[in-house]
């Protein structure tokens, strides 16, 4: 493992760039921030809230899921944990951030179905659109469940297609963009949905609500965030508790764990020329690393 940066305020979503960069959202600091391959972190922009996952769209700007806000707990040492919004944070909304200049924008902050609580992951397919995913958050004793979301880029639909998901935290397709892949934090399971069509999925084999079939099951304390596919086909899953990222072949079996000196590890993504090196998030500690990849990344859509 290679350290790429230090001091990041609990960094999320990381983004892979052509030119050797990568895009981190910094959760806790309220901003979007570029890493060069020397490790020097700049600041992109101030975007607010909670910024939690990202992803590049066909237009080249970079797409940010932010959940609203969280709780600073400051552990001393550079070392940080974020916890759950509390019940008067404003809710959570998708914004748009040109990377040339810093200048965003709120794209959606609501759905005609649901309010947002805390948008989480995101992935764009193939045909402009993406997914993603919204947390949901605890409203007192009551835990507000959150859902699976597809929208266009351009701000001109939005639909919520997988609702009542207790944790919905990674999102990914598959090599033929024919399965979706959902992780929730706290059951710890991954799910995979059959996507019909840009924004429809085909109804599942198992008792989901949702219409997912489950392709695994992390151990005990192996909680789940956010997830990268690799060229195989693995939906490779980071895992705060577990200090990890699993592995989860589609087809079920054995899960490999690839381990890190984090208890907070919490997102991966590919880059590189080869797209062999994984970069992941160590969220506590504020550090970006890297490690070889036994295989290469899955490309993105963008």
């Amino acid at each position: 493992m290679e350290v790429v940066a230090t001091g990041l305020v609990f960094p999320e979503g990381p983004v892979a760039l052509p030119n050797g960069d990568v895009l981190v959202v910094e959760v806790l600091g309220g901003r979007l921030s570029r890493v060069s391959p020397d490790g020097k972190v700049t600041t992109v922009a101030e975007v607010g809230g909670g910024p939690n996952g990202a992803a590049i769209g066909p237009d080249g700007r970079c797409y940010i899921c932010n959940n609203g806000g969280m709780v600073h707990v400051d552990l001393g040492n550079g070392m940080s944990m974020a916890h759950e919004a509390p019940f008067d944070t404003p809710p959570g909304k998708i914004q748009v951030v040109d990377l040339d200049t810093g200048a965003f924008e709120t794209l959606y902050d609501h759905c005609e179905e649901t309010p947002f609580w805390g948008p989480n992951d995101i992935v764009f397919d193939t045909h402009g659109g993406f997914w993603f995913t919204d947390f949901g958050r605890d409203r007192g004793r009551i835990r507000q469940k959150g859902s699976v979301y597809y929208a266009k880029a351009d701000g001109s639909m939005i639909r919520e297609v997988i609702p009542g998901l207790d944790g919905a935290n990674g999102i990914g397709l598959s090599p033929d963009g024919n399965t979706l892949y959902v992780a929730e934090t706290y059951g710890s399971h991954v799910w995979g949905f059959k996507v019909k069509a840009p924004g429809e999925i085909e109804p599942g084999t198992s008792m989901h609500p949702g219409g997912g079939d489950l392709v695994g099951r992390a151990g005990p304390g192996q909680f789940l965030d956010s997830l990268a596919v690799d060229g195989s086909g693995r939906i490779c899953v980071a895992s705060p508790g577990g200090s990890a990222v699993l592995a989860f072949a589609p087809e079920g079996g054995a899960v490999e764990v690839v381990s890190f000196p984090d208890l907070m590890t919490t997102n991966i993504c590919f880059g590189g020329p080869d797209l062999r090196t994984a970069y992941v998030t160590q969220s506590m500690s504020g550090r970006l690393v890297k490690v070889d990849w036994p295989v290469p990344g899955l490309k993105l859509a963008y």
